[in-house]
């Protein structure tokens, strides 16, 4: 993690990131832990053997809660543990997702359900949580994840690219919000990230072979390639932008 810059404000800063024991989410918690950051998560599945590496690298310990962020209330208690323990939140990054391929044919009105509380309702009630401590604070970064799927029109995932156009409808909203008391609200939407679960479930090399052909840059993204554009958002040096959506594509898709 010695790559990125490094943010004199992040340093004991109190930072809470959903899904932040695997994939793009590990590195996120390592990047702020790296930062000096104060770091709380929560995964469904033990993260433990992965804060021991964090520590042996670091020697500074992420704050483990096992949570379902689908369970509102287990996520708004895990919020409130993470505040007693490091501070009230002054950043949030809403990154836990699930991008479950489907079709409208198979879609029930339970995995509908399921598909907006987890891409979508637990994102805002997260921010909805962190919202009195970061007035208390006089102000917060939240980083709400989102992705490119919905720019492109891709299909493969209704409900997951619906829930994405909503985190940015959601972003502005609260940004507008949020803003007479310092507190920033930002989207950050990553590109194809090639993580273990994509290579494993949806890789094929046809399919990385069109992407690629879609990229301005030659080169695969990989999940260190969203810890510096996060860590920028989070800290002061980012301090004039709310309410944007931050690409990070390599070339994929051209906003403006």
């Amino acid at each position: 993690m010695s790559q990125f810059v490094h943010y004199d404000d992040l340093k004991d800063a109190s930072v809470f990131i959903t899904g932040g024991g695997s994939g793009i989410g590990a590195y996120l918690t390592e990047g702020f832990v790296a930062q000096g950051a104060k770091v709380a998560f929560v995964q469904r599945s033990d993260s433990t053997a992965f804060c021991d590496e964090i520590e042996e690298r670091h020697g500074a310990r992420p704050l483990f809660i096992p949570c379902d962020v689908t369970d509102i209330p287990a996520l708004t208690r895990a919020i409130g543990q993470a505040a007693e323990t490091h501070g009230p939140v002054s950043v949030l990054v809403n990154n836990a997702a699930n991008d479950k391929r489907h079709s409208t044919e198979e879609v029930t009105e339970e995995f509908w359900d399921w598909a907006q509380a987890i891409n979508l309702k637990a994102y805002f009630f997260a921010c909805q949580a962190v919202l009195e401590g970061m007035k208390k604070a006089g102000g917060g970064s939240i980083i709400n994840f989102t992705s490119i799927s919905y720019m492109m029109g891709n299909a493969g995932y209704p409900a997951y690219t619906t829930a994405n156009s909503g985190i940015n409808g959601m972003t502005r909203s609260l940004a507008r919000e949020f803003g007479r008391d310092g507190i920033r609200v930002n989207a950050l939407a990553p590109g194809w990230v090639l993580t273990e679960k994509q290579l494993e479930k949806w890789t094929t090399p046809e399919a990385l072979a069109a992407h690629m052909d879609r990229m301005c840059l030659k080169e695969h993204l990989k999940p260190e390639d969203i810890v510096g554009p996060t860590l920028f958002l989070a800290s002061r040096t980012s301090g004039a932008m709310t309410g944007q959506a931050l690409v990070v594509d390599g070339g994929v898709v051209v906003t403006g």
